[in-house]
């Protein structure tokens, strides 16, 4: 079975003015990548963990936020190291400047012996669909294109 992760992919706004809520993942080996490298909150589940209560778990693990819904289940997508990613969309506005993420720990430097401690995400921003496209991991922007042919994402009064 092919590794999975499950997020949401969080937005405001509607038509030109949609914007999606992207995170930066943190640790030393992230620190200079940018193009690409943005990413939904997510994370990964296990088979016997429902997908949209591992997204919703990872979403609050990595932001600090915890959201209601609705939920709008995107089709999934897999990324090019074959992870099969759950998605729902979900209208929302919060904070990036309070970001609070979950740590993790790894050797650093290589082969040093030490170990330290670093945020999963580092930050969070809210894009543009345009800019979007050219901050998230490329497999990803199929969640972009769906969200925008989506009848909630262009009615800001939609469940």
């Amino acid at each position: 079975m092919p590794r999975q992760s499950a997020g949401i992919l969080l937005f405001r706004g509607r038509g030109p003015d949609l914007e999606v809520l992207l995170v930066h993942p943190g640790g030393p080996l992230w620190a200079r990548k940018d193009a690409g490298a943005w990413t939904i909150p997510k994370g990964e589940f296990t088979d016997d963990e429902d997908p949209l209560a591992a997204a919703r778990r990872e979403f609050a693990e990595e932001t600090g936020h915890s959201l209601a819904g609705p939920f709008h289940p995107l089709t999934p997508i897999r990324q090019r190291a074959g992870k099969l990613v759950h998605a729902w969309a979900c209208r929302g506005d919060v904070d990036p400047g309070a970001l609070r993420s979950n740590t993790f720990e790894m050797e650093w430097p290589p082969r040093s012996g030490r170990r330290q401690s670093f945020p999963e995400v580092d930050r969070a921003a809210y894009f543009s669909l345009a800019a979007a496209r050219a901050k998230i991991n490329p497999a990803q922007v199929a969640l972009l294109d769906e969200l925008a042919r989506l009848p909630a994402a262009l009615d800001p009064h939609a469940t």
